[in-house]
């Protein structure tokens, strides 16, 4: 083991060891069907927001953010904001009353809202392929941060952080997973913010020209973008602030709360949680243009490498040490969430409904599947962008999930029919973008703006395909939609008839 390995090497190793120790602990807590879906519905609020903050920062947070500010400028801030400010939306319109729903998935809400299986089954669906589309740069995020730390090959990072994942998410479920994304989001805000204090102390201290970025245009929003440039920073925004409801390891988290207006204080402590670690990875992109210009191509490993570019000798060692047991914490939080609300959807409709499997076991059995699969996608293309991979999970949950939850929340026509079309217009023109971007579509020009950042024009013509659908088949709107209306909106203490 040589010296520069050895940082990454120990900070892997400890990683795994705290997160089994903190699931395994957590297991007497988890008995029941319900413990691993839901955590019982009884996680106060604190301790779910700082669990939510563990598992929302992934490796696009971590990573991603540093490494586009360094490549693309300021404008790529636009990704934390819109990252945090999602949680607003969320509170304002969904926490409360997708809580209040009393179901387990996105899946549950729907058919319990439209009374429809195949809107269930279509959502299923969505959550399987959202999930998978998230999950794939966390592994992949593993991949580049093993090879840039300890020269290991892009296949092993995925191989361990899923084998570490399948170990606490199919022992203990949600409620062990909880305990783990809490202690991982401080872990992942010390392990950014001490080391870039360090650094700052470093460029301010070694008398460097300040002027050294050779760009200046690169601080300038929109500095030469012209009329793509806005329309991609404004659909950027649409994804960003609209998907956050729609992911499914977001939207699971709330139904773990013991009723609405603990999911809207959980909202709030998030908020606060997330604009606090938002703050630090900028850093590292402005401290990359002075120091990392070597680095074109391989803007992810920026928050890696920086370290050991500015600090020589044993401090450069430890620092790389503690950003690569954050990344690595980051990996595993994330991943670990995305794969018990995909393995939920999986064991209720795919390997529940098809199997004589009980609910854990078949619970279990899902999670491999869950994690399987992006896993060998991740060690099959390991060259796509982080943060670009993120960035399409956030528009296909903005064009799809985002209109059915608005929509079935707050709109009491909505149908069956109209609730089919909106998803598949929007999933198919936000799909497209994914598939041409996975892909490596290239070139220039409006084509490549709109496929690059579909959420612009994928979000309107769902929602339009969802509310003209509806309002073609009023006849379909359920019964009981009222009741359920009334569910929603009502305060829990307001006793109901049911």
């Amino acid at each position: 083991m040589t010296l520069d390995a050895a940082p990454g090497i120990v900070a892997v190793a400890l990683v795994t060891v705290a997160t089994l120790a903190i699931g395994t602990w957590g297991l007497r807590f988890s008995r029941t069907t319900s413990d691993f879906f839901v955590a019982s519905r009884s996680v106060n609020p604190r301790l779910n927001a700082t669990a939510i903050g563990g598992e929302y920062l992934s490796a696009a947070s971590f990573l991603g953010v540093a490494g586009l500010l360094l490549t693309f400028g300021a404008d790529m801030l636009w990704y934390p904001v819109g990252w945090t400010a999602g949680y607003l939306v969320l509170l304002v319109l969904v926490a409360a009353p997708l809580r209040r729903s009393g179901a387990y998935t996105l899946p549950d809400f729907a058919e319990a809202r439209l009374g429809s299986q195949g809107v269930r089954r279509l959502c299923s669906l969505l959550v399987v392929a959202i999930g998978w589309l998230y999950l794939f740069p966390q592994f992949q995020g593993a991949g580049l941060t093993l090879r840039a730390t300890v020269g290991a090959p892009a296949w092993l990072g995925p191989l361990i952080v899923g084998a570490i994942v399948l170990a606490g998410v199919t022992s203990g479920g949600m409620r062990s997973i909880t305990f783990v994304q809490a202690f991982q989001y401080w872990l992942k805000l010390t392990a950014l913010l001490l080391p870039a204090a360090v650094l700052l102390a470093v460029w301010a201290g070694d008398g460097r020209p300040r002027a050294a970025v050779h760009d200046a245009a690169w601080s300038l929003p929109l500095a030469d973008g012209g009329g793509q440039g806005l329309y991609l920073t404004y659909s950027l925004i649409a994804a960003t602030f609209l998907g956050t409801m729609g992911l499914p390891h977001v939207v699971v988290r709330f139904y773990t709360n013991p009723d609405g207006g603990a999911a809207r204080r959980t909202t709030l402590v998030v908020l606060a949680l997330l604009g606090l670690f938002y703050l630090v990875p900028p850093v590292y992109g402005a401290l990359g243009r002075v120091y990392a210009d070597d680095l074109e191509g391989r803007s992810d490993v920026l928050v890696l490498e920086l370290p050991r570019l500015m600090v020589d000798g044993g401090p450069g060692h430890v620092l790389t040490g503690l950003v690569v047991a954050g990344a690595f914490a980051a990996f595993l939080s994330t991943s670990s969430g995305l794969a018990i609300a995909v393995a939920g959807v999986l064991s209720q409709d795919v390997v529940g409904r098809r199997g004589r499997l009980d609910g854990v076991a078949a619970f279990r059995l899902a999670a491999v599947v869950a994690v399987a699969v992006p896993c060998v996608v991740a060690v099959g293309l390991p060259d796509v962008s982080v943060a670009r991979a993120v960035g399409l999970a956030f528009a296909v949950a903005a064009s799809t999930f985002c209109p059915l939850l608005l929509l079935g929340i707050w709109w009491r026509r909505l149908t069956d029919v109209g609730a089919v079309l909106g998803l598949v217009v929007g999933f198919v023109g936000s799909g497209t973008a994914v598939v041409w971007t996975l892909a490596d579509g290239g070139g220039s020009g409006w084509g490549a703006a709109l496929l690059t950042q579909p959420a612009a024009w994928s979000v309107p013509l769902a929602f339009a395909a969802m509310v003209l659908g509806s309002l073609a088949t009023p006849q379909r709107v359920p019964a009981h939609t009222g009741r359920f209306l009334v569910r929603l909106h009502a305060p829990e203490a307001l006793p109901l008839q049911r």
